[in-house]
């Protein structure tokens, strides 16, 4: 079986996630990082330069839009990796669903905690930046991953791919299976989702140039939860008897927006494609119902997150900085206070049995 860390292949030329309570982070912290070095004023021991002092481990804070989306639980396997391999603490959490206050909530008691780097996957720019902002006057690190704050209130962005690249290729390969014709809707996980309205933006732009027989009739919210994205895929296709495709941005909406087309007799003529995991897909690509489910690796997200922020923390990343390697990974691409990860890929019926996660 080729494992994440193995996809290093381009794309295809074709293509193309609160707890609330300070007691448990205590315990966590306390027990994780009580050794020489921790700050008993409740913030981060900090070098000459600002940072974890050296010598003293690094705690570092890893929020996911959702902790219980399959998306975010496979970044965790990998920034469980490079924390192991960094002699890092790592702390993992964010809502139950995706709840801008509730990421507010959990940012200010990490504040509180005096934790050493705060890597946030944020639900809605705007709103989580002011937390975010004063964790760094406070001399915490603070880094975005997967979808990203107001740039000051940070100070890397790990991107997992641009948004045009995402919109463009989600849009491309709806027109490829469609060839070039017909009505499509979009599931998304909320319609405040910073990452997911900028790759709607890219999808609409790439609509409006290059595919005028297209035509965007609905964009629907899930909630990033499979069984409500399977009920507003159900409404779309009654309220839509012409529609041709179901486009998924969110990861649970994939299966569900095919467990609806297969439900509704629809298989193969109503297309189904995402951004996705193999592992919730692979039996939908294999019947025929999924065609095409694109993503990233996001184990490889996970752990180039958690090398950022300790490498943010110790002073080998700093502002300004042209060239970064992160382990296992290699140098990365810099574009400014952008980490780039990489190209997407596009598992598919053919491809998806070479993949475990």
């Amino acid at each position: 079986m080729i494992r994440p860390e193995h996809l290093r292949s381009p794309m295809r030329t074709r293509f193309l996630p609160a707890l609330p309570a300070i007691p448990l982070f205590a315990l966590l912290l306390f027990a994780a990082g009580c050794g020489p070095g921790s700050s008993p004023s409740g913030s981060p021991s900090e070098g000459p330069g600002g940072g974890a002092a050296p010598g003293r481990r690094v705690t570092i804070a890893l929020m996911p839009k959702s902790k219980g989306n399959a998306y975010f639980i496979s970044c965790r396997q990998g920034a469980d990796q490079a924390a192991k391999e960094l002699g890092a603490d790592l702390v993992f959490d964010g809502p139950t669903d995706p709840d801008p206050a509730k990421q507010n909530e959990i940012i200010e008691n990490w504040i509180t905690l005096g934790v050493d780097v705060i890597a946030a996957a944020c639900e809605n720019k705007e709103g989580i930046s002011t937390a975010l902002r004063k964790a760094r006057q406070k001399g915490i690190k603070v880094l975005t991953y997967d979808s990203d704050a107001v740039p000051d209130a940070r100070d890397f962005f790990v991107n997992q791919a641009t948004p045009e690249g995402i919109g463009n290729g989600l849009m491309d390969e709806a027109a490829r299976l469609l060839d070039g014709k017909g009505d499509f809707a979009i599931i998304t996980a909320s319609l405040t989702a910073a990452n997911m309205n900028e790759w709607r933006k890219h999808i609409e732009a790439r609509l409006a140039a290059r595919y005028p027989g297209m035509r965007l009739v609905a964009v629907r919210p899930c909630d990033d939860l499979k069984d409500k994205a399977q009920a507003e895929a159900t409404a779309l296709l009654a309220a839509n008897p012409g529609l041709k495709l179901l486009m998924a941005i969110c990861s649970p909406a994939v299966p569900g927006a095919a467990e609806a087309v297969k439900q509704a007799g629809k298989t193969g003529a109503v297309k189904v494609i995402g951004l996705g995991l193999p592992s919730e897909n692979r039996r939908y690509l294999k019947e025929g119902v999924t065609q095409s489910v694109i993503l990233w690796k996001t184990i490889d997200l996970g752990y180039l997150t958690v090398h950022a922020a300790h490498s943010l923390a110790t002073g080998g990343l700093k502002p300004g900085a042209t060239a970064y390697t992160a382990g296992r990974l290699g140098a990365m691409e810099l574009r400014g206070d952008n980490i780039l990860l990489g190209q997407p890929f596009i598992f598919n019926r053919e491809n998806i049995d070479q993949f475990d996660f």
